[in-house]
């Protein structure tokens, strides 16, 4: 029997290790969302900076906001795992026709789920769909700048044919039912969690995943980031140098 999943459904899977500086940011962003039907999944990885306690205090404190059906779900971790493991614990208790991924420290545009779920419906052909986005230095939200290593289309299929990647990993939204069938992220690459992920999701063609062109994210560079330096394969990638 295959798993029930809800139909028009949002799981926002949202993964946190010490990241209280960016926290109010990334869940007010959520709040916003001019889509209304979501569920929030906040997976803690054992943080020790105050991380889950300051999420729960955020919730109690915006509880008047989400009780309009609001499902939220929040699970400490016993011990840290890592992102993959992290990730797919969230996607695991994901319940939604769809399963968004947001990470911590970055912050969503208001309509990037009501964009994404209407281009979903719109074409369902699509079993994953990533956005254009732009970068931000920590403290200076207003100064974004844009990227350049996206690509879209059939070009996609051909990038990751090649090892190379070209969907920015916080922006993917796709169909929980992709998750039923191919499972979770692996630790088999480490540091490369979403590449692999997102390669293992391309069916031959590459007419299953696709780009956005508008912007409806924004990652915040800063000095605690979870090491992404895989991007530098690429040299029009925004994340060249990051650790």
């Amino acid at each position: 029997m295959s798993f029930q999943r809800v139909p028009g459904l949002v799981s926002i899977v949202t993964t946190v290790y010490n990241k209280v500086p960016y926290l109010t940011e990334c869940l007010t962003s959520l709040l916003n969302q001019t889509y209304s039907n979501w569920e929030l999944i906040i997976i803690d990885d054992a943080s020790t900076d105050g991380s889950y306690e300051f999420v729960m205090n955020w919730l109690n404190n915006n509880e008047p906001l989400l009780r309009e059906g609001k499902g939220i779900c929040t699970l400490r971790l016993p011990r840290n795992i890592g992102y993959a493991g992290a990730v797919t614990a969230g996607m695991y208790l994901a319940k939604g026709e769809f399963i968004a991924i947001q990470d911590a420290d970055d912050l969503s545009h208001p309509e990037r789920l009501a964009k994404q779920v209407r281009y979903m419906k719109n074409n369902p052909q699509i079993d994953l769909l990533g956005t254009n986005y732009e970068v931000f230095e920590d403290g200076q939200p207003e100064r974004r700048m844009p990227v350049f290593w996206l690509k879209y289309g059939e070009q996609i299929g051909k990038v990751y044919a090649k090892g190379g990647h070209c969907i920015c990993h916080g922006t993917a939204l796709l169909r929980g039912k992709v998750f039923d069938e191919i499972g979770g992220h692996t630790r088999r690459i480490e540091g490369a969690e979403d590449y692999e992920f997102i390669a293992k999701v391309i069916k031959p063609g590459a007419k299953n995943v696709e780009n956005m062109r508008e912007v409806l994210y924004y990652y915040r560079k800063h000095q605690l980031q979870r090491s992404r330096n895989y991007f530098g394969k690429s040299q029009h990638s925004e994340h060249g140098n990051e650790t």
